[in-house]
């Protein structure tokens, strides 16, 4: 079981589960950030796995908690170790150098590079070297029923993954039925995508172990992806940079930032080992696109509530908001000193 009767509660217990308990039946050896709802204009996944290096992901904290977007990313990667002149330190962007010159003084406000002004010039130095912190990246579409319809509906989406490549490996996480063959691997979907099956249990706090004390049951193994010449293609590099400092910024506990914490109604209701929204207001849990201005239960806190400074300084969805950055926090934290 999972909160609610849509896929967004089976997707944020995914992406615990995938915090807490991944890579699927074997040994964690990268440190992991997952993050939700990311990826291109013309694919966006459910659920993004970032297998990091413990070293590399401590490195990266130096820049902030908050993505680098792609111009920032530009400035910072090519950032010299001496003052020099920006246009002779940065690699042509292939765009105008005025903004260039722009995302060298949002970078310098962010403190992610430095700079000074030399006559009509501006120099620009890095804090420190961009770290190699990325070493792969997972994607997972969650279809908590796939039966045959969803499983059709999905299957191009899973072939352009593949042939896009842009992640390392594809996965379909979708709820266990407790079958003895799970009904996913009689569907249509490309080889080369993984198929994991999970159940939840509210009561057990935690994923309940469905079979050999495994959290998941990984019930097709999923094929490497990553095209033989992706160590020397920049592009593709770049991209995945990209969708990296997206992951990392934002994590996949932002869907306050698309929802109405600020509602008298918005309460968080753990799960198992998560916490996830409920709407008192309906008596369960609401998607995304329920919990929005447009709602006809919707109530702003009351005034009172947000002038109270103890216990939560102003107002319950203040409150969520910091606890939900404290977690993201945490778990950032734990990963860079995993032995």
């Amino acid at each position: 079981m999972y909160p609610g009767d849509a896929e967004f509660g089976f997707e944020l217990l995914v992406c615990r589960w995938a915090e807490t308990s991944w890579p699927p039946g074997s040994t964690r050896e990268s440190a992991v950030v997952v993050s939700r709802q990311l990826g291109t204009k013309r694919r966006r996944w459910d659920t993004v796995v970032l297998e990091c290096d413990p070293d590399g992901l401590a490195a990266r904290r130096q820049f902030g908690e908050r993505e680098l977007d792609s111009d920032l990313l530009h400035v910072v990667r090519h950032a010299p170790a001496e003052w020099e002149w920006y246009r002779n330190a940065l690699p042509h962007p292939g765009y105008p150098w005025r903004y260039v010159r722009a995302a060298v003084h949002r970078a310098a406000d962010r403190g992610v590079v430095e700079k000074r002004r030399q006559g009509n010039r501006i120099e620009i130095r890095r804090i420190a070297p961009y770290p190699d912190w990325l070493r792969r990246i997972v994607a997972i579409e969650n279809k908590p029923d796939l039966d045959a319809s969803a499983a059709r509906a999905l299957a191009g989406q899973l072939e352009h993954d593949v042939e896009a490549a842009l992640a390392d490996e594809v996965w379909v996480a979708t709820e266990a039925t407790g079958s003895r063959i799970e009904p996913a691997l009689l569907e249509d979907l490309p080889v080369d995508v993984g198929i994991v099956t999970l159940s939840f249990d509210a009561d057990a706090g935690a994923v309940v172990p469905i079979e050999n004390d495994s959290v998941g049951t990984v019930e097709w193994y999923p094929s490497e992806v990553t095209p033989p010449d992706a160590s020397g293609d920049e592009e593709r590099r770049r991209r995945r940079l990209e969708l990296a400092e997206r992951a990392y910024g934002r994590g996949w506990r932002s869907y306050h930032e698309t929802m109405r914490p600020d509602c008298r109604h918005f309460e968080l209701r753990r799960f198992g080992r998560a916490l996830v929204p409920h709407c008192a207001a309906n008596g369960r849990s609401q998607t995304a696109a329920e919990c929005a201005g447009s709602c006809p239960e919707f109530e702003p806190e009351p005034p009172a509530w947000r002038s109270r400074g103890w216990p939560i300084e102003g107002g319950p969805g203040k409150g969520i908001k910091r606890l939900l950055r404290r977690r993201r926090e945490r778990v950032r934290e734990r990963e860079t000193v995993r032995d």
